[in-house]
């Protein structure tokens, strides 16, 4: 498929309220009437990026995921975003892609953020991910993961870097050079998803959700609450990998 429509769904959060959060993200879903391949909500979307992880844990058959499963079943599209998953005694901060079909793939956090305290409270991936979908190639990467270019290496020709993020307002002019960063220098394209409003811990949040082509340009951005449906075209990304064949000559 030559167009992947990509639906970024930057918004406040209800913090610690899972109900009150899926409630608020179904009502947007579903009175948006574009038809679109993936809606992508932002990190820990069903709770805010909260500390808490044994308190407000699911499991991989808890509510939220069933509350994806029959979203993207009414919708037909993929839902994508990050949640607090409890498995072998364990928490995640975890990246959920959930297709219409059902099946269901996972990303956890590989670099949890020390400054917050998320080491203490959650245990950090140690796999990359590749979701094929649609003939496209995606890699999922959570919030702090945008910092560390190892991580994000494109060694398996992956079309997308899909970023799902609490990234705060403080250190935004960070997070706005790194996703062009990866997009540039990974030759994809980048869609990232932030969050906007202040959390209970004071810490305000602005947004900046962007979607940067394979050549760095800028496609779509935006700093304040909204629901956006972009166009990415495999063929563009295609043409610019050919003119500008970067990635042969990577490490």
């Amino acid at each position: 498929m030559d167009q992947l429509k990509v639906t970024i769904i930057q918004s406040n959060l209800y913090w610690e309220d899972k109900l009150k959060n899926r409630k608020m993200f179904a009502e947007k879903i579903n009175k948006f009437t574009e038809n679109t391949h993936i809606f992508v909500l932002p990190e820990m979307f069903n709770t805010g990026f909260t500390m808490q992880a044994a308190e407000f844990a699911e499991e991989m058959n808890g509510e939220t995921i069933s509350w994806m499963r029959d979203l993207a079943l009414a919708k037909n599209a993929v839902i994508a975003g990050s949640l607090i998953i409890k498995e072998n005694n364990q928490y995640f901060n975890r990246f959920i892609w959930m297709q219409p079909d059902g099946i269901c793939i996972n990303y956890d956090k590989k670099h949890l953020f020390g400054m917050a305290d998320e080491p203490k409270n959650y245990t950090a991936g140690a796999q990359h991910c590749l979701i094929e979908y649609l003939g496209w190639k995606i890699k999922p990467i959570v919030c702090y993961d945008l910092r560390f270019p190892t991580w994000c290496r494109n060694t398996t020709d992956y079309d997308v870097l899909l970023v799902v993020a609490n990234w705060p307002s403080k250190r935004i002019t960070h997070w706005d050079a790194l996703i062009k960063a990866r997009a540039i220098e990974n030759q994809c394209y980048v869609v990232a998803c932030n969050r906007v409003g202040l959390d209970a811990n004071e810490i305000e949040h602005n947004g900046h959700s962007a979607i940067f082509d394979p050549h760095g340009e800028e496609l779509y951005f935006t700093d304040e609450a909204s629901i956006e449906n972009i166009d990415l075209s495999k063929s563009h990304l295609q043409l610019l990998r050919r003119q500008y064949p970067f990635l042969r000559d990577r490490d």
